[in-house]
C-alpha cells in the first residue's frame, strides 16, 4: 500500500510536520509558516460550547423495529407495519455535571433518540425517569442554576440544591426517584428510558390520543449504591462510556422494548389529575402498557466529537401522526432545545451527517448562514411562493388540532380533582421494600444534613411529611442524627 500524503486543509502537500519554519537554525519562528499557523488556529477552535445540561454523554447507532400494530392510534409511517425497521441514533447523558464530569454519579440520565424516518427525522428527548422536578419552563433556568456550580464558590452547593427544592414542592416525586435505588444506573444498558412528557398521536381517521413512552431495558435494571458509585468513579470516571463501547464492540448489542400508555384525547379533561403535568405518572391500572417495538443498538460512532458531541436533538422534530400535548414543560422545550443547538453548532447544524435526514429528502428555502452546504441549483429560488416549481406546502397538519379558549395572560394550571404535589411521591415510597426505604432515607439525609440554614431543612422535611408520615419521620430523624454528629 502506497504511503498517503499529508496535506494542509487546502490540499497542499506538507513538507515537514516535525519542525516549524524559523529564521535560520535556532532562530525565531516565521509568520509565513502557513502549516504551523493553520494547525494552531484549528487547535484553538476544536472545542465548541458544551451543552448547558446533558453535557457529558455517550451515543450509538442502531434500529427500531415495530413488533405490534399501533395503526389504530397513529398514522406515523415508521410505525405503520409490523417488522418495519428504522435507523436510529441514541445519546445517553448525565444532566447536571459538565463535560469533564464522571459517569457513575447520582443524577437523572438523558435518553434521547433520533429516528431517521422516511418522513423526516423524529426526535424523542426523554430521561431515565418518568417524571421531572418542575412543571413550568419559566423555572428551568433557575432550577439548573441551583444544581450547577455556585458563581462564588465554584462548587455544587447543597444549600443551593435544597433551597430550590424547598421552594418547589412539585419536586418531591422526582427527588424520591433520584434518591432511591435507581438514582445511579450501573450502566446506560441497564436503565429504562421514558419520553417523560405526554405526546399526541393521531391516526389516519383523525382521531387523537395522548401517549407516554416507556423503553424497558432487556438487560434488566441494575443500579449502584452511593458507595458503589463512588468506588466506580474512582476506578473509571468513564465507566458508562466504557461499558457501552465495549459491549457493542463485542457484539453484545443492548436493546429496549418500547411500550406506550394510550389515553383517548376526550378523557384528558376529566382525568383525576392533570395528565400533562410532567411531575406525575399515569398509573398503569388506568392506562396499561401496550407494546410497540424494540430498540437495538449495534454500531459505535467512528468519531465521538462529530457524532455524539455534535448530535442535536429537538422535541419539535415531529413526523405526521405525532405532535405535542399541552404539557407546559414540553412546550418550552420545543423552542429551547433547537435554539440551544443553533447557538452551539450554528443555524445549519441539521446539515451535519449525524443530524441530517437519511431516509427523507430535505427541500426548503434556507440557503445562508455559517457552514451552509445546501446550495441548490442556480435555478432554485430562496423565497416562496414563486413561479419556479419550488417546494410547496402540503396543507396536511402533522397532528390533530387542539381546541383552546380563555384569556391570554399568566395562569396557574387548572386544578383537577386529585392534583397534588405529594401523593405520587408517597405512593412511590410505599412501593419500596424496607431495604430500599433505608437507602432512600440515607441518601436524602446525606445531602439535606449538609444544608446550613434550618428554615431550608424544615421546608424540605415538610414535603416528605406531606408525602408519607413514615417517610417524613424517618428523613427528619436521619437528618437530626447526622447534624448532631
Amino acid at each position: 500500500m502506497s504511503q498517503r500524503v499529508l496535506t494542509t486543509e487546502s490540499g497542499a502537500p506538507v513538507a515537514d510536520n516535525q519542525n516549524s519554519a524559523t529564521a535560520g537554525a535556532g532562530g525565531p519562528l516565521l509568520i509565513q509558516d502557513q502549516h504551523l499557523l493553520e494547525k494552531l488556529a484549528r487547535f484553538n477552535r476544536e472545542r465548541i460550547p458544551e451543552r448547558v445540561v446533558h453535557a457529558r454523554g455517550s451515543g450509538a447507532y442502531g434500529y427500531f423495529e415495530v413488533t405490534d400494530d399501533v395503526t389504530g392510534f397513529t398514522r406515523a409511517d415508521f410505525l405503520s407495519e409490523v417488522g418495519r425497521r428504522t435507523e436510529t441514533f441514541v445519546r445517553f447523558s448525565t444532566v447536571a455535571d459538565s463535560l469533564g464530569g464522571a459517569d457513575a454519579v447520582r443524577d437523572p440520565r438523558g435518553f434521547a433518540l433520533k429516528f431517521y424516518t422516511n418522513e423526516g427525522n423524529y426526535d424523542l428527548v426523554g430521561n431515565n425517569t418518568p417524571v421531572f422536578f418542575i412543571k413550568d419552563p419559566l423555572k428551568f433556568p433557575d432550577f439548573i442554576h441551583s444544581q450547577k456550580r455556585d458563581p462564588f464558590t465554584g462548587r455544587q452547593e447543597p444549600d443551593n440544591v435544597w433551597d430550590f427544592w424547598a421552594h418547589s414542592p412539585e419536586s418531591t416525586h422526582q427527588i424520591t426517584w433520584l434518591m432511591g435505588d435507581r438514582g445511579i444506573p450501573a450502566s446506560y444498558r441497564h436503565m429504562n428510558g421514558f419520553g417523560s412528557h405526554t405526546y399526541r398521536w393521531t391516526n389516519a381517521q383523525g382521531e387523537a390520543f395522548f401517549v407516554k413512552y416507556h423503553f424497558r431495558t432487556n438487560q434488566g435494571v441494575r443500579s449502584l449504591s452511593a458507595e458503589q458509585g463512588a468506588e466506580q468513579v474512582g476506578k473509571d470516571a468513564n465507566s458508562h462510556q466504557t461499558d457501552l463501547l465495549q459491549a457493542i464492540e463485542r457484539g453484545v448489542n443492548p436493546s429496549w422494548t418500547l411500550h406506550v400508555q394510550v389515553m383517548p384525547a376526550a378523557e384528558a379533561a376529566d382525568y383525576r389529575f392533570n395528565p400533562f403535568d410532567v411531575t406525575k405518572v399515569w398509573p398503569h391500572a388506568d392506562y396499561p402498557l401496550q407494546r410497540v417495538g424494540r430498540l437495538v443498538l449495534d454500531r459505535n460512532p467512528d468519531n465521538v466529537f462529530a457524532e455524539v458531541e455534535q448530535a442535536a436533538f429537538s422535541p419539535n422534530n415531529f413526523v405526521p401522526g405525532i405532535g405535542p400535548s399541552p404539557d407546559n414543560m414540553l412546550q418550552g422545550r420545543l423552542f429551547a432545545y433547537a435554539d440551544a443547538q443553533r447557538y452551539r453548532l450554528g443555524v445549519n447544524h441539521t446539515q451535519l451527517p449525524v443530524n441530517a435526514p437519511r431516509a427523507a429528502t430535505v427541500d426548503h428555502y434556507g440557503r445562508d448562514g455559517l457552514h451552509a452546504t445546501r446550495y441548490g441549483s442556480r435555478q432554485d429560488k430562496n423565497y416562496e411562493p414563486n413561479s419556479y416549481a419550488g417546494p410547496a406546502q402540503t396543507g396536511q397538519a402533522l397532528a390533530a388540532p387542539l381546541a383552546v379558549d380563555g384569556w391570554t395572560g399568566t395562569h396557574e394550571a387548572p386544578a383537577h380533582t386529585k392534583d397534588d404535589d405529594f401523593f405520587q411521591a408517597g405512593e412511590l415510597y410505599r412501593l419500596m421494600s424496607a431495604d430500599e426505604k433505608d437507602r432512600l432515607v440515607a441518601n436524602i439525609a446525606g445531602g439535606l444534613s449538609q444544608v446550613t440554614r434550618d428554615d431550608v431543612i424544615e421546608k424540605n422535611l415538610a414535603h416528605f411529611h406531606a408525602a408519607d408520615a413514615d417517610y417524613g419521620r424517618r428523613v427528619e430523624e436521619a437528618v437530626r442524627a447526622l447534624r448532631e454528629d
